[in-house]
């Protein structure tokens, strides 16, 4: 008996202590930031532009000419990205909630002339915002109006921006989704520089934030992704955009497919070798005389997915003699990717990573000059092997028939 009361005063004790719903924040007090972008001004301060979800009008599903907004965008200026967050408290009757932040644009021309260095201090010391956070450069334009550009399909624009570099990065390979806690890692890393997925706005800007818009089967100012922003020392330096992006993308192991034309007998981008999977494999080593040298080994496997001209497929041989026209073509893919990052003196391929794990000694020697004397001087051998794996389901094209 004497437990059971013993028992009994013990859980009163601990509901006496309990706090409740301390933190709990109600949906109707707090402002949901989706996307952030992040501009300079003439004055060098900051211009940092919310996307606000609308719940009620994401919620609604409304439809025509009377819909509501999804979003709501407001653009504040001051002197860091915290300053412009407490100044939106003018503007904005709610609390700035950024832990449903997706996306964080910034814009060519802060990359550019100031670099990315001190953007991401706040984003990564802020316990509300999260560093898988999507990171993209608004090319060619600012990042208030990738923001401000309502877009089809998806309501949410930020949601739009994601899916489609997600999309791109599982079928295209030339692109791949960078977050926030990517960009810190190789800005510290001394041995690597980051790479960053750009933006640019096909078609009027200005009618791209009417909701008329989405009235038309072609909407303007629509959201296109376009190229890898490489930078050095935080600053953007060149743009990689066809072939030599997703030479980058292979080096790197983040192509999952694609699609690879090659010719074929006089006819230029004859067959189409759609890549189910590829695994690359980066090594480096100290030569004798102490250079750099690196070797690239990429495995690939795809399917015959279009021929434009007749093949008997059939045969091994003509198999066989396909795998080596494909893994000569991402051979000089990679190899092009190789040269360009050289030229640019900026080491976002990791190679420098790779000769530390090999020769941590050396790599002290070098790293302090590592992207402008050791990493363009570098030996790089590249080995392709490709595979066909299926052929679809037909063996033969009906172009064979035709030309007899």
């Amino acid at each position: 008996m004497g437990c059971r009361w013993g028992l009994l005063f013990i859980m009163f004790v601990s509901v006496s202590v309990l706090s409740g719903c301390w933190s709990q924040k109600e949906l109707t007090d707090l402002a949901l930031v989706s996307a952030m972008g992040i501009d300079k001004n003439e004055k060098g301060k900051y211009v940092t532009t919310f996307q606000i979800v609308n719940p009620g009008n994401v919620a609604a599903g409304k439809q025509g000419s009377n819909q509501a907004s999804p979003v709501t965008v407001f653009t504040i200026t001051g002197n860091n990205v915290v300053e412009t967050s407490r100044e939106a408290t003018k503007q904005i009757p709610r609390r700035l909630y950024y832990a449903h932040t997706n996306l964080v644009v910034i814009s060519e021309k802060l990359a550019k002339e100031e670099g990315i260095l001190k953007i991401f201090d706040a984003m990564d010391r802020d316990p509300e915002f999260r560093t898988t956070t999507t990171v993209i450069i608004a090319r060619n334009t600012t990042a208030a109006e990738v923001v401000n550009k309502l877009t089809a399909i998806e309501k949410v624009p930020a949601n739009k921006v994601i899916k489609t570099l997600d999309s791109s990065e599982k079928r295209w390979g030339e692109f791949f989704n960078v977050m926030i806690q990517d960009v810190i890692r190789d800005l510290v890393s001394a041995g690597r520089e980051p790479m960053i997925s750009g933006f640019y706005i096909k078609g009027n800007s200005k009618d791209g934030k009417k909701m008329n818009n989405l009235q038309q089967t072609t909407p303007d100012g629509q959201l296109v992704v376009n190229g890898m922003a490489v930078f050095k020392k935080g600053k953007l330096i060149s743009w990689l955009q066809g072939e030599p992006a997703r030479g980058a993308s292979f080096i790197l192991n983040k192509v999952q497919s694609s699609d690879i034309n090659i010719n074929w007998e006089g006819e230029k981008e004859a067959i189409a070798y759609e890549l189910i999977r590829q695994n690359t494999k980066v090594s480096a080593r100290l030569k004798k005389d102490g250079v750099p040298a690196v070797t690239i080994h990429t495995r690939a496997e795809g399917d015959i997915g279009e021929l434009m001209v007749p093949i008997d497929i059939t045969d091994p041989m003509a198999l066989l003699k396909i795998e080596k026209v494909v893994e000569k073509e991402i051979e000089k893919e990679i190899k092009m990717a190789v040269e360009r990052a050289q030229k640019d003196q900026s080491d976002i391929l990791g190679f420098g990573e790779k000769v530390h794990l090999a020769n941590p000694k050396a790599w002290k020697r070098m790293k302090q000059d590592w992207n402008e004397i050791h990493f363009p001087k570098t030996e790089v051998t590249v080995k392709v092997d490709a595979f066909v794996r299926r052929t679809g389901i037909r063996n033969k094209s009906y172009l064979s028939n035709m030309e007899k």
